[in-house]
């Protein structure tokens, strides 16, 4: 189907006498990667479950290549912190499941899960249950099973807040390749300044329910980003940015 631009337009959600999101508007280009981030509490997780349709706006609208959303689009893919897996299969038949519910034809499902466990680099655990496998190989294989059903929409929420450094960075590079290869919109909650710098294409930047300002990341997609001083420079740019919220 192919990815698919994104747009919020004076979305507004309210619960009871509280403002989360106000008047807030964004645009993403289909086919790119868009890293949300700002302080705990400011909105970013309600911004991303709007964007699934798990929340209706109070007023505004949000619209998938134009066409305004209503429910939970089917080309579209969440991925949460906390895997979701199903403990009583095997990581083969978690990626799997998808295709199967979707009722592929058995050697499609198969052919297709195999490409994307070589992929995730998780092939050579496909026959291990999820808790004979690390935090990271459980996170690789939620990202498995969203991915072989080809959704135009990645959402990410925090996917990788849980991991060790070095687990995380590992994850975080596969996470690029898959932005990079421009399959997906994808769109991803963080805490993490490094990480918003290393899989944004924009990086979005929120104050308490509103978007405090907007950077296009000329770094995206360069090799060994992390020991580039640029990327070192980007970092204290953000960190400004959040501190402030103000434009620079």
């Amino acid at each position: 189907m192919g990815a698919k631009a994104i747009q919020m337009q004076d979305v507004t959600i309210k619960y009871e006498d509280k403002t989360v999101l106000e008047n807030l508007s964004l645009e993403i280009a289909g086919g790119t990667s868009c890293s949300i981030i700002g302080p705990s509490g400011c909105g970013k997780t309600t911004l991303l479950n709007t964007l699934a349709a798990f929340i209706k706006p109070t007023c505004g609208t949000v619209f998938y290549d134009g066409l305004p959303l209503v429910r939970y689009p089917e080309d579209t893919a969440i991925i949460f912190q906390d895997y979701s897996l199903f403990p009583w299969k095997t990581v083969y038949e978690n990626v799997a499941l998808g295709l199967k519910m979707k009722k592929y034809p058995p050697k499609e499902q198969h052919d297709k899960t195999l490409h994307i466990l070589e992929r995730l680099k998780i092939r050579d655990i496909q026959n291990r249950y999820p808790h004979q496998i690390s935090g990271g190989q459980k996170q690789r294989a939620a990202i498995g099973r969203s991915l072989a059903l080809e959704p135009s929409v990645l959402l990410l929420d925090e996917v990788t807040a849980a991991l060790d450094a070095m687990t995380k960075e590992s994850l975080q590079d596969t996470l690029a390749e898959i932005a990079a290869s421009r399959e997906h919109t994808m769109i991803q909650v963080t805490h993490s300044i490094e990480e918003a710098i290393l899989l944004g294409q924009k990086i979005v930047i929120m104050q308490t329910g509103r978007i405090a300002t907007e950077i296009e990341n000329p770094l995206f997609g360069q090799e060994n980003l992390r020991t580039s001083p640029a990327f070192y420079e980007m970092c204290v740019r953000v960190r400004q940015l959040l501190e402030e919220g103000q434009p620079q």
